[in-house]
């Protein structure tokens, strides 16, 4: 018997030549095109509309001679992805619709729906490879890096589990960008030299603010410049208490000097410059805190502010995940990984330290822009060993 794999295409070559893979292995294959979204008027008109997609997915289909059908998945979007969107940015933090996209709906609601017609996978255009292990006699589902070091896009699945795992298939993760384009050339896919999307999952690119602001009344509050000098940065991130190394720092508006106003501390992250339209200063201002409550940005000026910078984070219990659950620490004990903190950063060594209370993850070198409510994901060399939601 074929196994039988269901493909999310999305209307992209990454996609339509992990359907055309699929079929040359001998596979059954069957497309189907996710619809996530309803409102397209914060989505920019000329970048990845979803009816484009659609349209390109059913062509590729047809091309490929395979099934082809169209799912709609806005009602479960909505409730999984955006309003979790809404909530975090709401209190302050930055959230990542990519990475709970897949874990809630590509490998979730998605997976289920295949798995109803029959399917042995499902099969997705991530640069990423699935390997296996043996644990104890058991089969360890591991996840590994795509081979194309600009393409990689593991990061992205870092919230994936071992049952999720078994029934996903990444064609492509072998591959080069510039391979899978040739491919797709040579087997005449409709979708060869279509421009890759850079917008949120299965929506397309969207102006954030006016995403956020269908919800989030802006709301006027003061910019509050931190100097590189204040006592907020001077002491607690040097000490090599696991809670002070990790922890945000304390900003406060009587540290620094207010230098303009805003429209809403919900609608800025650690590390922005753009967006602040203040000027007539030596050095650009970047946001180095924000407080939702009292609705207050911090600011600090310059590239090298160390407002930007931290020693680590601490990702708390319950928000812990281990794709390899043979590999999770127990309280006390410690291993040194590599980790990054968003998508397409350069791995960085660290170490983790499991308490009671969570994880702690120290850099050997401080980082930029560590953001809450960001996937912080540490590597085995080229596996992604686990992840977690910063505090």
């Amino acid at each position: 018997m074929k196994k039988r794999v269901v493909v999310g295409l999305s209307g992209g070559v990454d996609s339509s030549v992990t359907a055309f893979l699929l079929k040359e292995q001998g596979y059954e294959v069957i497309g189907m095109f996710m619809k996530n979204w309803h409102d397209d008027s914060v989505t920019i008109s000329n970048e990845c509309p979803w009816l484009d997609d659609s349209n390109d997915a059913m062509i590729v289909a047809q091309h490929l001679g395979i099934p082809f059908q169209a799912i709609d998945l806005s009602v479960e979007y909505k409730e999984r992805i955006v309003d979790y969107m809404f909530a975090e940015y709401q209190a302050g933090r930055t959230p990542n619709p990519d990475v709970l996209c897949n874990r809630e709906i590509k490998f979730d609601i998605f997976l289920n729906a295949a798995i109803k017609l029959g399917a042995d996978f499902v099969a997705t255009g991530h640069y990423a490879r699935k390997g296996e292990t043996t644990v104890h006699g058991q089969p360890v589902y591991r996840l590994l890096a795509g081979k194309d070091p600009n393409k990689d896009q593991s990061y992205f699945l870092c919230q994936l589990t071992q049952a999720q795992l078994a029934k996903a298939l990444f064609p492509i993760g072998e591959l080069l960008k510039p391979d899978v384009r040739a491919i797709a050339k040579k087997a005449g896919l409709a979708t060869a030299e279509k421009k890759d999307s850079q917008g949120l999952c299965f929506i397309g690119k969207v102006h954030l603010p006016d995403f956020l602001q269908q919800r989030l009344e802006p709301k006027k509050g003061r910019v509050i410049d931190i100097p590189a000098h204040s006592p907020a940065f001077a002491n607690g991130h040097a000490t090599a208490e696991l809670a002070h190394m990790t922890a945000p720092y304390a900003l406060t508006p009587e540290l620094g000097t207010v230098v303009g106003e805003h429209n809403g501390a919900h609608f800025y992250t650690i590390g922005q410059r753009r967006g602040l339209n203040l000027g007539g200063f030596a050095e650009p201002l970047f946001v180095i805190g924000t407080d939702t409550r009292q609705n207050v940005i911090y600011t600090g000026m310059g590239e090298h502010h160390p407002g930007l910078y931290r020693q680590g984070l601490f990702i708390p219990q319950a928000e812990t995940h281990w794709i390899r659950e043979d590999l999770r620490l127990a309280p006390g004990e410690a291993t040194n990984y590599q980790a990054r903190i968003r998508y397409r950063q350069p791995l960085e060594p660290c170490t983790l330290h499991q308490r009671e209370e969570g994880l702690y993850l120290v850099f050997e070198r401080p980082q930029r822009g560590i953001t809450p409510g960001q996937f912080a994901a540490w590597y085995a060399h080229d596996e992604l060993i686990g992840s977690g939601v910063i505090g």
